[in-house]
């Protein structure tokens, strides 16, 4: 049965996809696995697998919230599985803050899997449009401290649903996790991709198994879950509303 849902506005934010659905066609499947390219996601293309896009998809459509933060993300797929979630739900938005870095022009000090495909407004729209998502996603081009420092200028309501998968360096993600869960309140989720890297952090060029570590390390304020497959993803729940400061 589809539901029908009334346009409604939330800290300024419309939900204009009012209706309900069921989008997970075959056809759509493909065009996600082949347009929005999942790097790390343990997908399988011959099966029309979404791997850990299904859990993202799945969360979404579960705990319907109005509002979600993906930061960072080469070709979109989270951001796609996430934004079905809401079209599906009927309402919720998804803001996304990626300032399209690449490896060859910023370096790998800050981006190793961007692909600068989100300079142009137009593009990223048309790219969102093709899953039926241009009314779902909002694009912040910049970074996620230009864009945190600057949240109560945009309007926008707490954070339900974030997903962290921009500059792994360790200060990075530290930073990313506690600007996101700042906006956040108790039983918020929050995503961490690339949490099986284990080159990248033996080297010290990723740190975000070893913020998880940290996090683990705190069971009064975090739930956490590790899906150690492919390159890896958390879940973590905030089972507080008081903001958690770590220890330097």
């Amino acid at each position: 049965m589809l539901h029908n849902f009334k346009k409604y506005t939330t800290y300024g934010i419309q939900f204009p996809h009012a209706q309900g659905c069921f989008s997970l066609s075959p056809d759509l499947l493909s065009r996600i696995l082949q347009k929005a390219k999942p790097l790390g996601h343990h997908t399988q293309q011959v099966d029309l697998n979404l791997g850990f896009g299904f859990l993202y998809y799945g969360l979404v459509r579960s705990l319907r919230p109005k509002h979600l933060i993906v930061i960072g993300s080469g070709f979109g797929f989270s951001v796609v599985c996430l934004g079905l979630g809401c079209k599906d739900n009927g309402f919720g938005r998804v803001s996304f803050v990626d300032p399209s870095f690449t490896l060859l022009k910023n370096g790998p000090f800050q981006t190793i899997g961007g692909a600068g495909r989100w300079n142009n407004p137009g593009e990223v729209q048309e790219h969102f449009r093709q899953f039926g998502l241009a009314e779902v996603v909002t694009h912040y081009q910049m970074t996620s401290e230009a864009f945190f420092t600057s949240y109560s200028k945009f309007n926008l309501p707490p954070v339900e649903i974030g997903f962290i998968d921009g500059n792994h360096s360790f200060d990075h993600v530290r930073y990313d996790f506690l600007a996101l869960s700042a906006q956040a309140r108790k039983n918020s989720y929050l995503f961490l991709h690339d949490t099986n890297i284990y080159i990248r952090e033996t080297i010290r060029h990723a740190g975000v198994k070893r913020w998880l570590n940290i996090l683990k390390k705190h069971p009064d304020y975090f739930e956490v879950i590790n899906f150690p497959f492919s390159s890896g993803v958390a879940l973590v729940r905030l089972l507080k509303n008081r903001r958690w400061y770590p220890e330097e």
